[in-house]
């Protein structure tokens, strides 16, 4: 009898709910970030705070809210690298391009990933950024484009301080 009611005690506590632990997040190493010399800097797992900026900004072009936009950008030499080869530079040109995109090519992002990294350069400079990818429909004189897109976007401070965008035409049934 006392065997049953010591499994019984042990199963009532192995199955009782535990209490979520919080885990330290511990920067592992992903890759490499190439400098301009050619040399390797290690490339980190980071915290996902860089994406939550990235979620809110793709959030506010789905919904062109431009003021929220505008206040998710840096305050000072922010930077858009469009896949045209074309470079924006400084909120007020960045808005202005945007509100003419917006009304000439309605677009629509669905994102698919986004990994947050950071690494420190030779001279201790940290910095964290956010790599996602998006499906992105376009409506052009009224003809649906579809694209795939990478971006590359640097978080400073909590804002986008500049970013890169790639992007093919999707194949047909992609």
């Amino acid at each position: 009898m006392k065997k049953i009611v010591f499994i019984m005690f042990i199963l009532v506590f192995a199955c009782a709910p535990t209490e979520k632990i919080e885990k330290e997040i511990v920067p592992n190493e992903i890759g490499y970030q190439i400098s301009d010399d050619g040399n390797k800097l290690p490339l980190y797992s980071n915290s996902k705070s860089s994406i939550q900026v990235w979620e809110n900004y793709i959030k506010a072009h789905n919904e062109k809210d431009t003021a929220a936009i505008r206040d998710l950008n840096a305050l000072e030499n922010f930077k858009a690298y469009a896949p045209t080869g074309e470079l924006i530079e400084g909120t007020d040109a960045h808005i202005s391009f945007l509100v003419k995109w917006f009304a000439e090519n309605n677009p629509k992002w669905t994102t698919k990933f986004m990994i947050a990294n950071e690494y420190t350069d030779e001279n201790d400079s940290s910095y964290q950024w956010v790599t996602s990818g998006h499906d992105m429909n376009l409506t052009l004189e009224g003809t649906e484009i579809k694209l795939s897109q990478v971006h590359d976007a640097l978080i400073v401070d909590g804002k986008v301080q500049m970013f890169y965008v790639n992007e093919r035409v999707k194949a047909a049934g992609e």
